[in-house]
């Protein structure tokens, strides 16, 4: 036998050593680290129970006039604010109500985090071509794995639970919001920055008063994405412990309860549509505005 016969088995032994070490780091890492790690992240999880505890124990009259108020303010259209409460309305009379409540503050917080975390880097992004090039491909990855792959790192770190989901969540659905705001202030128009420039701006007062009003429409659209993305990540977080509608879907899916599925699935469906509909009136209005504003 030759050394080449021997190359896949001591390539197949070194990939296995490997694997076994790396895996042994990490749950070293989380022993010593684990506890630690979830104390830092109590703040995020007392957001999510306010959060919840809003939606869940306010009385549903005056969720529903509220969840309608705020369809209104971001689309100004009737249409929409009727979708919002035909859907929540038929949500409720199917008894999914305090499910689709808790989806809703789980999408509206992770949808904080990916904004509060997502901003900043594609602000640096759109200020550094080494850094554009850098972070690419790591978005690359994060939206082409497997959502399911989410769950094992977490999971190890901090258990099962709202947090970990959360977490999962908003690594899954942060990269649109990070790439399109990169986009939206690529794309301002240089004319425009010279103005700014010319007028004695500094850095700073170019990026909040002509950069990110301009790139508003397009950050929009990436808030739209991340918004379905956590939908869709709703129902693969329940496996490891997050409330709403995603547990009844998983439930329904164990022990093929056909109705319980299909209901939940279509609250999710209606949800999805909602908050779709008003993010997507919302930017056209902000690009209206800023068209009539600047020609």
């Amino acid at each position: 036998m030759s050394w080449l016969d021997k190359f896949p088995a001591l390539g197949s032994e070194t990939l296995s050593a490997l694997r076994r070490a790396i895996d042994g780091g990490f749950r070293a890492f989380t022993r010593e680290y684990g506890e630690s790690l979830e104390q830092l992240f109590n703040p995020l999880r007392e957001f999510l129970l306010a959060s919840e505890r809003l939606l869940t124990q306010s009385p549903w009259p005056l969720v529903l006039i509220g969840i309608a108020a705020v369809a209104w303010l971001a689309s100004r259209n009737w249409k929409v604010v009727a979708g919002t409460v035909v859907t929540l309305g038929l949500i409720g009379l199917f008894g999914m109500w305090d499910d689709t409540m808790k989806t809703i503050s789980m999408i509206f917080v992770c949808t904080v985090v990916a904004l509060v975390a997502g901003l900043p880097i594609g602000i640096a992004m759109s200020r550094s071509d080494r850094l554009q090039r850098l972070v690419n491909p790591v978005l690359d990855v994060m939206q082409t794995m497997p959502s399911f792959v989410y769950l094992i790192p977490v999971v190890m770190l901090l258990g099962i639970g709202r947090v970990p989901g959360l977490i999962a969540v908003v690594i899954y659905a942060i990269p649109p919001v990070i790439r399109f705001t990169n986009l939206g202030i690529r794309l301002v128009d240089r004319d425009l920055l010279e103005a700014a420039d010319a007028f004695g701006s500094s850095m700073w007062q170019k990026m909040r008063r002509v950069q990110l009003p301009l790139a508003l429409p397009t950050i929009m659209a990436g808030v739209n994405q991340t918004i379905m993305l956590s939908l869709a990540m709703v129902v693969i977080a329940s496996m490891i412990g997050v409330q709403g509608l995603g547990q009844p879907v998983l439930k329904a899916i164990s022990n093929q309860y056909f109705t319980m599925g299909i209901l939940n699935g279509l609250a999710i469906v209606g949800i999805a549509i909602i908050f779709d509909r008003a993010s997507q009136a919302y930017g056209k209005r902000l690009q209206r505005h800023h068209q009539v504003q600047h020609g």
